[in-house]
């Protein structure tokens, strides 16, 4: 049997759990899948890996304490839930841990707090610093507060993003399935795949849904996209089922291995192309497209032709061709209203106007991302 020493040679991981890993049908926490896991992460840290886990659960562990039979489909509802349900995660979690004399942490994200260039050298600092501590951060989508336009949408794109974000070694995926299949698990003549080394292994795969008891958001589908989020990002990724953890730990065979296919982008760049929804689309002309996408520059208004969608600076827009196909997405500088007086015109002609405020770029290239 051959060792994978991509896994045992990682000396930082970043483990997801999905909801189905750790809940009962009924939607509460299942006290032994949660010990179980908690044992394998706690030997893990005890040979000297730092441990950072991503954990589902939050709305299924609210959804018994508010009476409610299956997970509601309506935001609000949604955020009650994780309301309740966050604070007995995470206290089960500090009890089961504390059995090994580790400190949980708790670490809340939202879109917001990894894109915008403060915050996401801020995030860092926080993870690197628990680690240093000692602590096992424990980290979920801040689901109470975030609004549909602000949501990473699962918590394996979360993951996939943390995972650059504490510049981990390995990215491991457990869900309710041993890993990836060429069809559906149960489809007579599936076959499991056991390593994929490009995206030419995916070719004639049918991903189908994940999940079981409806109470996880994501599917098979939402797992590859992590994996190649992060394979493209230079972390290699284990998907298996989380009964699998000591063995997928130890270096076996088991589940799916996806190798690295780029290298470590800057974060914060990696998070602005996967993490975030554009709030508007700025058109460019031709020029303006090379320039962006060929030369790497800042786009200023003097290449744009157009403004669809309402948006404050700060917030993420995408950059589309004459022809409207999105080329690049980057955090904008001016507010919605205030860029048609300001297309098409040179930063020379807006500074002598406007004011100096307006000669600055409308996308700086250090907040833009090539799609």
């Amino acid at each position: 049997m051959s060792i994978r020493t991509q896994v045992t040679g990682a000396r930082r991981v970043v483990v997801k759990v999905g909801s189905s890993s750790l809940t009962t049908a009924a939607g509460g926490i299942d006290p032994q899948r949660m010990r179980d896991l908690v044992d394998v992460l706690a030997k893990l840290r005890a040979g000297g890996v730092e441990v950072v886990l991503v954990s589902s659960g939050a709305i299924a562990a609210g959804l018994a304490p508010l009476g409610l039979k299956r997970r509601p489909r309506a935001l609000p509802a949604q955020q009650a839930a994780a309301s309740v349900g966050q604070g007995l995660l995470v206290h089960r979690y500090t009890e089961e841990l504390a059995r090994h004399g580790v400190v949980a942490g708790q670490v809340l994200l939202t879109v917001d707090d990894v894109t915008r260039r403060s915050h996401y050298r801020n995030a860092y600092q926080t993870f690197a610093k628990l680690l240093e501590y000692g602590v096992l951060p424990i980290v979920n989508e801040n689901d109470t507060v975030a609004t549909s336009e602000i949501r990473f949408g699962d918590n394996d794109r979360l993951a996939a993003l943390v995972a650059h974000l504490v510049h981990a070694d390995l990215l491991v995926l457990f869900s309710d399935v041993d890993g990836l299949y060429d069809a559906k698990p149960s489809d007579p003549g599936s076959t499991l795949l056991s390593e994929v080394t490009s995206v030419d292994d995916l070719d004639g795969v049918r991903i189908g849904k994940a999940g079981a008891a409806g109470l996880g958001t994501g599917g098979m589908q939402t797992k590859v996209d992590a994996a190649r989020i992060a394979t493209g990002a230079g972390i290699p990724v284990v998907l298996t089922s989380a009964t699998n953890a000591a063995a997928a730990f130890a270096g076996e065979p088991v589940g799916t291995l996806f190798h690295t296919t780029g290298r470590r982008r800057p974060t914060r760049l990696l998070w602005l192309a996967h993490a975030t929804e554009p709030r508007g689309t700025l058109v460019l002309d031709a020029g303006a497209v090379r320039a962006v996408v060929e030369r790497r520059a800042s786009l200023l208004a003097a290449g744009i032709t157009a403004v669809e969608g309402s948006f404050h600076a700060g917030e993420p827009v995408d950059l589309a061709s004459p022809d409207g196909t999105p080329v690049a997405r980057g955090l904008v500088n001016f507010d919605a209203e205030e860029l048609p007086q300001l297309l098409g015109r040179s930063s020379s002609e807006l500074k002598r106007e406007l004011g100096k405020g307006y000669e600055r770029e409308i996308v700086h290239r250090d907040d833009l991302v090539l799609l």
